[in-house]
């Protein structure tokens, strides 16, 4: 190694023939190394994506003919766990108590066990339902006014843009039976877009209660078991979209009084 100056700053030179070789790693460790940051990438990557899946949203298949043509048999939707929903905008929710659709059985696939153990999959023994939220609690919800309109809080609604067409172009009636009900501190009343195949809040409220539950209380869903509001389908590519809520809730005022603690089951709900 020689030494030279140039003005005050001095100058190292080394030769490069005086340097040790560098011994280069052997495929074998190439590989290993390879895949050992390839394992840690997708270690990173599940993780990540299972604290998003579990604290700000989730993807969901909910194979049900209710609410067709806003949502197909196949669609993908995303669920924002971290988003408040509001009357007029879809969600999922988990079956209230195994009661709309029963108990679910657990899935004996060991892959997917391990999918759901991660929160990469829903819990195939718990049953998740998407319906439309009509009623938030204390909603005075009726059906139907003189034009056949469903009202909520006495304010008729345009269910055009959402209701189910079929294939001449004549949209579903707002509902095949009359109701008129109050909903119950948390809880909301909810409904599919295909009215006449959907087996919702109108239904499941008709059913008999167990001794010491009001009248009326299984066709509400508590709040605590929505998972969130659907923004979006995210497959196939030709059904991708996002949803937002329908103009017609805007005019709905917030209910008047405080939420009853039970149902309030008005003249003509469940034929009476």
């Amino acid at each position: 190694m020689g030494r030279r100056h140039k003005g005050d700053e001095q100058v190292a030179e080394v030769d490069d023939l005086d340097a040790p070789p560098v011994a280069k790693p052997s495929k074998l460790k190439q590989v290993l190394t390879f895949l050992g940051e390839t394992v840690l990438a997708i270690m990173v990557t599940l993780v990540v994506t299972a604290l998003l899946r579990v604290f700000v949203f989730q993807v969901f298949q909910v194979p049900s003919g209710s609410m067709e043509e806003t949502l197909e048999l196949k669609d993908r939707i995303v669920a924002m766990r971290v988003s408040d929903f509001q009357r007029g905008d879809i969600v999922v929710f988990e079956d209230p108590d195994a009661r709309w659709m029963g108990q679910q059985p657990e899935s004996s696939n060991p892959v997917r066990v391990v999918l759901e153990a991660l929160y990469l999959l829903p819990d195939s023994s718990q049953g998740y339902l998407v319906k439309r939220v009509i009623g938030m609690p204390g909603d005075h919800v009726a059906c139907c006014d003189q034009q056949g309109r469903m009202t909520v809080n006495d304010i008729a609604l345009d269910e055009d843009s959402y209701l189910y067409q079929d294939a001449s172009g004549l949209t579903v009636a707002p509902s095949d039976t009359s109701f008129d009900v109050v909903v119950p501190a948390g809880n909301v009343f909810v409904m599919g877009d295909h009215r006449d195949r959907s087996g919702d809040s109108r239904l499941h409220m008709c059913e008999a209660t167990a001794p010491g539950v009001p009248a009326g209380m299984y066709g509400f869903v508590p709040v605590d078991d929505v998972v969130g509001p659907v923004v979006a389908i995210v497959a196939p590519l030709n059904r991708i979209t996002t949803f937002s809520t329908p103009e017609t809730f805007v005019a709905v005022p917030d209910a008047a009084e405080d939420p009853p603690t039970a149902p309030v089951l008005g003249e003509g709900s469940c034929g009476g």
